[in-house]
């Protein structure tokens, strides 16, 4: 939108204006334009799929499967030739589920001392999460691919990563481009995610509700634990943009 020149009528709504962009200018650095098809869509073309991957206990294993998991991963590093992000986020747990399953559990109880023990619980375990402030660990392995194009300088690298406005054009470039990279990332999620199974740790890969409730985790650590995202069928999963 185009700046017009403020007149003196029109000095207080342009003061709002500017107050309410500087509300939402920190969205322009974000480098995440859409969420969709189980994957994050970055404003330069690139893609990212997220893997969860439930953890191991490495100490109580036998030595022999211990060497066995080392091995294991040796071989799976030098199997992948493309870079990997691995991610340890530590959060307060989110039991909200849990507790949605007591309480309907609950209202269809027919024993009413039942139902008021059920209920009580579940007051009690939200409480006592909330007071404990008890943190839970999730592991991630990020899988990337972007678009091969000609090499940049540094300070060209630079001032393309302080570019972070979304254009028209880079919309429809990336419409463009999607389907071709999306096929080639889903084969180094398959390579990925064999590659970890055969060590024995269990892999999926996050559908796209899971990515948005993670990134808005993560850009909103305070906000998220208090407002929730809505359900399903109150929010179009397929394409989300941040």
């Amino acid at each position: 939108m185009a700046n017009a020149t403020p007149t003196p009528a029109s000095k207080k709504s342009t003061v709002r204006q500017r107050k309410k962009g500087a509300a939402t200018s920190t969205q322009r650095y974000l480098p995440i334009a859409e969420i969709h098809h189980d994957t994050v869509v970055l404003k330069n073309g690139g893609l990212r799929a997220v893997l969860g991957v439930e953890a191991i206990n490495f100490n109580l294993k036998s030595e022999t499967e211990q060497q066995g998991i080392i091995a294991g991963y040796q071989s799976f590093v030098n199997t992948v030739d493309f870079p990997l992000q691995i991610v340890m986020r530590s959060s307060k747990m989110n039991i909200d589920p849990y507790l949605r399953h007591l309480r309907g559990l609950a209202a269809k109880q027919g024993n009413a001392l039942l139902k008021e023990e059920t209920l009580a619980y579940a007051d009690f375990i939200e409480q006592l999460v909330d007071v404990a402030d008890i943190m839970q660990k999730r592991f991630y392995v990020v899988v990337p691919i972007d678009q091969t194009r000609s090499r940049k300088s540094l300070l060209e690298q630079f001032f393309s990563w302080m570019s972070t406005d979304d254009t028209q054009g880079k919309v429809s470039q990336r419409r463009r481009e999607f389907l071709s990279i999306y096929r080639q990332l889903g084969d180094r999620v398959n390579l990925v995610s064999a590659g970890l199974q055969n060590i024995g740790l269990a892999v999926h890969r996050l559908p796209t509700r899971e990515l948005v409730e993670l990134y808005y985790g993560i850009f909103n650590p305070k906000t998220s634990m208090e407002q929730k995202l809505p359900p399903d069928e109150q929010m179009h999963t397929d394409k989300t943009t941040l």
